[in-house]
């Protein structure tokens, strides 16, 4: 009777304490469709708190525009947001761009046609969209070979077609996919068929040019049965040609994030400069592929297959996975924050999800089979993990500290957190305290710093004493070493004169 009660309280304080959790915002795995993870030094899967829950979706169905049913959405294919925050649909099936208002409530205009030299021009499978800061709408519009370029009233800038080029092949047929244009209006674009890279286009235009080619590797033994193969057996084998970009955004800083589909899983995303170098930083495990899935006991059936990627805010940006609905999100320095989503067909899972957009404190994605954009807001983890990330990008570790402290109540083998607290340590000159939470973290580079400077601070502190040290062992050697002739001098003596 005894032990029942005592199994009665301690499954009641279990109950309040999982309340306890609810109400701070820490959604347990149970509550969710699908697991919330990362992966740790030795690359093994450890499950953490939600950093992001499901809140709701939107459909074409349950919006209004002119009092009148908008209608589904059909195989939707992009999405982005304007200055202002609003949320623009590329409803590619239906042929229109859908603008709805920041909370996803209310469709504010619909675009399906546009005056073109003093007649209505209709889109044809419109694929790609985005907003410059000027407020200008880009579109890919695919069928029609074409980009068109529209001001806020929807009136027509310039259309952007048929590029001319001696690099480009003769009889290439421009079909554009995906577009982004940075703050010279510059505009690059991902383009069907189009293997050389992200084509670039001036303000005027006139295109100019590829950035991003992905070098593709060949191994030492495909080349040799390249070598030794006959002619039709070298026709049969599969052609070396570079990847396709799948997603595109740019940041404030004018810097081009582009997601491929990368065969290795090793990296699915490029950060690139105005010369079309590739600057990103890759984190401690060099991987920027999604799920490591030929680690550890993790071995997925074949890497993500990164379709989008959203840039976000102080360095952090988002890869959407269109193989197992998976959305991983980076910092700055190429470290995993976390993992959420999945596939599936209950509430907040995916069938084919095409593009992400970050709002505010939420992020969207667009599904493609479904037509409709899931809605996922941040937890309290999430949201103490994205503003200690956004402290530490600019620099001030310090203020970081407090935060990386809340994350570790909630998640205790967040190596991050660990890390983050160390560096401030390291900033703040107390090595002692660094090394302790950079071992922690399992930073082996950091660590190795505060080692240097902790040795070099003691070296340094207690110099004197060791220089003073030095001298009275060297004085004392060689008191030590004049005593021991001298006394085996007068024994020499003494016999000597013994004899």
């Amino acid at each position: 009777m005894r032990m029942s009660k005592r199994c009665s309280r301690a499954i009641i304080i279990i109950l309040a304490v999982v309340g306890m959790l609810g109400n701070c915002g820490v959604a347990l795995a149970n509550d969710l469709p699908y697991d919330t993870y990362n992966y740790n030094f030795y690359e093994y899967i450890v499950y953490t708190p939600a950093a992001y829950v499901p809140a709701g979706s939107i459909s074409g169905t349950r919006l209004v525009y002119n009092g009148e049913p908008l209608g589904a959405f059909k195989n939707p294919q992009d999405i982005c947001k304007t200055p202002d925050g609003e949320v623009v649909i590329a409803d590619t099936g239906n042929n229109r761009i859908v603008f709805l208002s920041k909370d996803m409530k209310t469709v504010i205009k619909v675009i399906s046609e546009f005056e073109n030299n003093g007649e209505a021009d209709k889109f044809s499978s419109p694929t790609g969209v985005c907003v410059s800061k000027k407020n200008e709408l880009y579109i890919a519009d695919t069928y029609n070979n074409r980009i068109v370029v529209l001001d806020n009233n929807g009136s027509l800038i310039k259309i952007i077609r048929d590029p001319q080029s001696e690099i480009l092949e003769e009889g290439y047929v421009f079909s554009p996919l995906k577009v982004t244009v940075d703050y010279a209006d510059r505009v690059y674009c991902i383009a069907q068929n189009m293997f050389e890279g992200i084509m670039v286009f001036e303000d005027n235009g006139q295109f100019v040019g590829f950035i991003g080619t992905i070098e593709v590797k060949i191994s030492l033994w495909d080349k040799f049965w390249k070598r030794i193969a006959t002619k039709e057996e070298r026709s049969n084998q599969k052609l070396f040609i570079p990847t396709e970009f799948t997603g595109i955004d740019i940041d404030d800083d004018g810097f081009v994030y582009a997601s491929n589909i990368d065969e290795d899983g090793t990296q699915a995303v490029r950060r690139l400069n105005p010369k079309g170098e590739d600057v990103i930083k890759k984190g401690a495990n060099k991987n920027l592929g999604g799920d490591l899935w030929t680690s550890g006991y993790t071995r997925y059936s074949g890497p993500s297959q990164i379709t989008d990627v959203v840039y976000r805010q102080k360095g952090m940006y988002s890869l959407l996975d269109r193989r197992r609905g998976r959305i991983f999100t980076y910092d700055h320095e190429g470290n995993l924050l976390y993992i959420f989503g999945g596939l599936g067909t209950q509430a907040g899972t995916f069938v084919t999800p095409v593009a992400i957009e970050n709002i505010g404190n939420t992020i969207i994605v667009l599904d493609a089979y479904r037509a409709e954009i899931l809605i996922f807001t941040e937890t309290m983890y999430g949201s103490l993990i994205n503003q200690a990330v956004a402290l530490r990008y600019d620099g001030d570790e310090t203020k970081a500290v407090e935060l990386w402290e809340k994350v570790l109540e909630l998640d205790e083998n967040n190596e991050l957190a660990y890390v983050g607290i160390g560096k401030a340590y390291l900033t703040a000159g107390d090595y002692v305290n660094a090394m302790k939470y950079l071992k922690r973290g399992m930073s082996s580079e950091f660590y190795s710093i505060a080692f240097r400077r902790y040795r070099n601070k003691v070296l340094k502190e207690n110099m004197s004493y060791i220089l003073t040290g030095l001298i009275v062992a060297v004085f004392a050697l060689v008191i030590g070493v004049s005593i021991y002739r001298r006394k085996k001098g007068i024994v020499r003596e003494e016999g000597l004169l013994n004899e």
